[in-house]
Parts: C-alpha cells; sequence; structure tokens
C-alpha cells in the first residue's frame, strides 16, 4: 500500500478524533447550556434522543419524564441545544400571547412541509400565514357552518344502525367520520370513507404509524426532503395497502387542492371555494408567494392531517370510558333528555356547549389524550428567559410536555381514571385553567380546536341516546399514551372492536 495513502486515511482519522473530543468537550463544559443539569450523553449529541425515537420507537417524551426524576430537577438539558422544564407554574409564561415566540424549527423539520404554517419557526412570519387560518377555523365560523358537522354525523349514526346487533370496529368508523369530515369543512368535499364497507380502517391505522417518518425525519431532514420529492404513484408501488391506501387519500386532497386554487385563482368572488380553507388563503393579504402550490399543497395537507388522529384519538377514548361505565352513561343520557338533539330538533351547537355533564366528558378526555404527545419547544429569540434562579440564554428552545401536566396527580387526582366529575365543580374548573392545556397555549396554540370541540360534542350527542356499545378485547390501559407519534400513540391504534346493540 501506498505509504502516504495511508498516512493521509490516519491524518483524516485524527482529526475527525479532534474534533469530535473538541465537540464533546465545548457541549459539555463550555456551552451556554453546560450549568443546566442531565445526562451527559444527551448533552453531546442528539443520537441519545434518536435513540429513543427510532431504536425504542417514540418513548423520548417518556424518557423526559424519567430524567426529571432522575436528576430531581424542574429543569434538565435533553439535547445539546434544548432544555425541558417540568412545572406548570411555568406554562403561562413559555405559552403565551405576549412576546415574540419562534417555534423549533429543528422538530417540524420531520413533517416535511416547507412553508407550511404549522411548520414555520419565524414569528412574525408564522402570524401572518395564520390569519387566514383563525379566520376559517374561528368559533363564529365553525359554529355558522355545523351544518357540515352534522350531516356527517348523522352519517354515522345511520351507518352505526345498519351495524346493529354485529361486532364493528368503533374505532375504525369514527376514524372514518373525522376523515370525511375534516375534507368537507376544509375542502368543501367528504372524502367517502364512512361509505366504505371497513370505514376505510387502513388511514386511521396509518395516522399511528406515521409518527415514525416525523421521528425519524426530523433527525435526517434530506432523507426527508427526498422522500418528498418522489411522486407518491412510485413510492405506493413499494408500499404495504394500508400505506397505500393513506398515499391514495393524499393525492385525493391534493388533486382537489389544485383544483379549488385554480378555481380560485381564476373564478368571480362568487365562486365554489368560498366556503373552502382555500378560497380564505386565496383572498387573504398573504404575498402571491405564499398563494403558489407548492406551499397550499403543504399547507392543506397539514390542516387535513393534524385533525385526522387527534380527534380521532379522542373520540376512542371517549366512547370507551363513556359506554363502559353505566354510571356516566346514565347521567349524560339523563342531561341529554333535557333537549332534542334528533335531527330537525334545532339543537346547535351553543346548546350542546351549555349542558355541563357533557362537556365534562369532553374535558377529561382531551385532558387524557391532548392533541399532541411531543413536547412544543419555544425560543425566545432575542432576549433572555428565566425560570426560577435559572437563567435561560436567547435562541434557547425550550419545550413542555402538556401530558405530563394533566397527569400530575397534585392538579389532577387518581390521574389515569376517567372522572368526568372532577370537572363539575365551577371552581375547581377556574382554577384549573392554568394547567389545562390540550390545544396548548399561546400564539401557536391549535388552529382547529373550535372545529375539533364541536366534532366531540355533536359526535357524543348524537351516539350516546341512540346506542350501546360493548367493548371486547381491550381495555382501559390499551388507550393509554404508549409512544410518542408526534400525536398519542397508543397500543389499540384504531382498533375498538365492540357489539353495536340499542339502549
Amino acid at each position: 500500500m501506498d505509504p502516504y495513502h495511508l498516512l493521509s486515511w490516519k491524518t483524516a482519522a485524527a482529526v475527525l478524533v479532534v474534533y469530535f473530543a473538541s465537540l464533546a468537550f465545548y457541549r459539555l463544559y463550555l456551552h451556554p447550556l453546560a450549568k443546566f443539569p442531565g445526562p451527559k450523553l444527551a448533552a453531546i449529541t442528539r443520537w441519545y434522543e434518536l435513540y429513543y425515537d427510532v431504536i425504542r420507537e417514540g418513548q423520548y417524551t417518556f424518557k423526559i419524564a424519567e430524567l426529571h426524576k432522575v436528576y430531581g430537577r424542574p429543569i434538565i438539558r435533553i439535547s445539546p441545544h434544548e432544555l425541558h422544564i417540568l412545572d406548570h407554574t411555568f406554562y403561562e409564561k413559555l405559552y403565551c400571547h405576549e412576546g415574540r415566540w419562534n417555534k423549533y424549527q429543528w422538530a417540524y423539520n420531520g413533517f416535511i412541509a416547507e412553508g407550511a404554517t404549522i411548520s414555520t419557526s419565524e414569528h412574525e412570519l408564522h402570524h401572518a400565514r395564520r390569519k387566514p387560518l383563525n379566520h376559517y377555523l374561528s368559533k363564529a365560523r365553525v359554529a355558522s357552518r355545523q351544518d357540515v358537522i352534522l350531516r356527517n354525523v348523522d352519517k354515522l349514526v345511520a351507518r352505526l344502525e345498519g351495524r346493529v346487533g354485529t361486532l364493528t370496529n368503533l374505532g375504525a368508523a369514527v376514524g372514518a367520520l373525522v376523515q370525511d369530515l375534516q375534507c368537507d369543512f376544509l375542502l368543501g368535499k367528504a372524502y367517502g370513507s364512512l361509505d366504505r364497507d371497513d370505514f376505510n380502517v387502513a388511514i386511521a391505522d396509518m395516522c399511528q404509524s406515521v409518527g415514525f417518518l416525523w421521528r425519524f425525519t426530523k433527525h435526517f431532514p434530506r432523507v426527508g426532503k427526498s422522500l418528498k420529492q418522489m411522486p407518491l404513484d412510485y413510492v405506493s408501488k413499494f408500499a404495504n395497502d394500508d400505506a397505500q391506501t393513506f398515499f391514495a387519500f393524499l393525492q385525493e386532497v391534493d388533486k382537489e387542492t389544485e383544483k379549488l386554487l385554480t378555481t380560485a385563482k381564476t373564478s368571480t368572488p362568487n365562486k365554489d371555494t368560498s366556503h373552502t380553507v382555500i378560497g380564505e388563503i386565496v383572498d387573504s393579504n398573504l404575498p402571491p408567494s405564499d398563494k403558489e402550490l407548492p406551499r397550499v399543497l403543504n399547507e392543506v395537507q397539514t390542516l387535513v392531517g393534524a385533525g385526522l388522529e387527534t380527534v380521532s384519538g379522542v373520540l376512542r377514548l371517549m366512547l370507551y370510558h363513556v359506554f363502559n361505565d353505566a354510571e356516566i352513561l346514565q347521567n349524560l343520557r339523563a342531561e341529554l333528555k333535557t333537549i332534542d338533539i334528533y335531527p330537525g330538533g334545532g339543537v346547535d351547537l351553543k346548546t350542546l356547549e351549555q349542558l355541563p355533564y357533557l362537556t365534562a366528558c369532553i374535558m377529561e378526555s382531551m385532558r387524557l389524550s391532548p392533541a399532541i404527545a411531543s413536547r412544543m419547544a419555544r425560543i425566545v429569540p432575542d432576549s433572555d428567559l428565566y425560570y426560577a434562579n435559572w437563567c435561560i440564554p436567547s435562541g434557547t428552545p425550550v419545550g413542555m410536555t402538556t401530558i405530563w401536566m394533566h397527569l400530575d396527580e397534585n392538579i389532577y387526582p387518581e390521574p389515569h381514571s376517567f372522572i368526568p366529575a372532577r370537572w363539575m365543580n365551577v371552581e375547581y374548573r377556574r382554577a384549573s385553567g392554568k394547567t389545562y392545556a390540550p390545544f396548548s397555549r399561546g400564539t401557536r396554540m391549535c388552529a382547529g380546536m373550535y372545529l375539533a370541540w364541536a366534532d366531540l360534542y355533536f359526535t357524543l350527542a348524537a351516539l350516546a341516546p341512540r346506542f350501546n356499545f360493548k367493548f371486547e378485547c381491550i381495555q382501559e390501559s390499551d388507550l393509554r399514551m404508549s409512544s410518542d407519534e408526534f400525536v398519542i400513540g397508543t397500543k389499540s391504534k384504531a382498533v375498538l372492536n365492540c357489539y353495536v346493540t340499542r339502549p
């Protein structure tokens, strides 16, 4: 072997060793976050998180909670660049409406959705992109279009009426409801999952599986971008049946988006897109570049996708607990008898929102299954942030995890138990206002929360008086969070088998 060739390899290896050793030394002892407690390996490399994200399949959220106990501190360093806080008293300060708060871009690279509002890190740009979404998904707009929700819920009721006496995957059924409802409300056209014999269960299953892609691509963004550039038709050739069904769904959403965008840009204001989020974006004050097809495709995909598993997961958990407890179901039915909830009865969303026990059931469900499983890091770009005696340098990502706050036994006694009665006390509900955040808080809180609330109100109010569900081969622990899929990952996934009967 050429001695000069051997020497060059040795030199390169030595340089790499020195580089990584110097980097490790800097991150452990000289980095601005070196003073914060946490595992040394996590301080040195993100591969510590990668192990729990990818190899252990979404367990880093659980590991973070464990690390708080190990180090006995409410604030810890969980990566070379990021901190995590487990203290409910700090939540309102970190997730607030005042000031400039950027997102941690690294965490959102996993969505491979450049330009989408959810992936927009910079505060001012996010604020601009969020405006049309806030208007389209406002509480008033949702209330004015509750007929869209009702017609999809009525279809679910009709499908379940046809399943009386048979074993049915209720998890797939409510997943189909949410799929159709999201597309109908945002794009003006239901996808048709409620019309299928299996309720298009493959889409619901995939919604709990694509979390792996998010966890992987945030660590390897270039791989994610390469995958994004591949045509879905090509990718589908190498996918299993469930993935092919999911990709077909995405393709249909893209086609409908492109058609609506073309119409919105070429037609008069009195057009078919007036009741779609596409029309809202086109009619907004956003610059022309933000109204071009690539960004709008990413925007719509993330909007549709964001509501699928978040709402479906809450519905599965809520229906299991309500219908599996005779006392809860009896209390709910007694309250619903005080109003006419049947078609043509004239009950609107405002009426349902004023029912305390119905509201309590929904609130308790979202306490146990908030929209997001992962920590949502925020960054103050232009000033230091203070927590207790700790000075957090400006530009540092700091996150908190909602579900750990929701399961704090000091705030919610018997935290894993489904107890709607805890929300019947007005004073308790008011006191919990600072710690209850199923849709997060502040400038980045979930844009679709009012639509989600309405979905839950109308669905539970429609099903509770009409059906009994006898669940098969499932227990309460199957519906608890078992992995971080960005959304809540559970052991049961989309399965909630039951026999449908009449009361």
